[in-house]
């Protein structure tokens, strides 16, 4: 599990590889990456999902999802408000909000990534590989 000393907090920006960006190739994580998203839908009590989701990037220090974050209100979040509480997340990034266009929804943004799961085009191609040279799993 991964600490968080004072509370993720989230970019300025979604990432370039968030899955929760509608311009994003499709195909650039694993499927179960994908199936996580939809367990942040529907009304509080309905949201499966009650673990802040972290960023994927592997830059510097951990991060909240700013896609995540920003594809509603942060307070209709279960796993927001609880993060809070625990303090896994900084109470600011309960007023974020950006203006990269995303998904509404887990569910959309999943079905997005998965169109093209086992077979990426040369875009996501491309994001993958610079994923993994960030993360030191390939040579420059």
């Amino acid at each position: 599990m991964i600490t968080v000393a004072d509370g993720a907090l989230p970019r300025k920006t979604p990432c370039a590889s968030c899955p929760w960006r509608r311009e994003v190739s499709s195909g650039i994580w694993d499927r179960t990456e994908y199936e996580k998203l939809p367990r942040y839908d529907g009304d509080i009590a309905d949201q499966e999902a009650a673990a802040v989701f972290l960023c994927h990037q592997p830059i510097g220090e951990q991060h909240v999802c700013s896609g995540w974050l920003g594809h509603r209100d942060p307070q209709d979040l279960l796993a927001a408000r609880l993060g809070v509480l625990s303090g896994e997340l900084d109470v600011s990034a309960m007023e974020y909000t950006t203006d990269v266009p995303l998904f509404a929804s887990g569910a959309e943004a999943a079905a997005h990534g998965l169109v093209d799961e086992g077979s990426p085009g040369t875009s996501a191609r491309a994001v993958i590989d610079k994923i993994l040279r960030l993360r030191g799993d390939v040579p420059e």
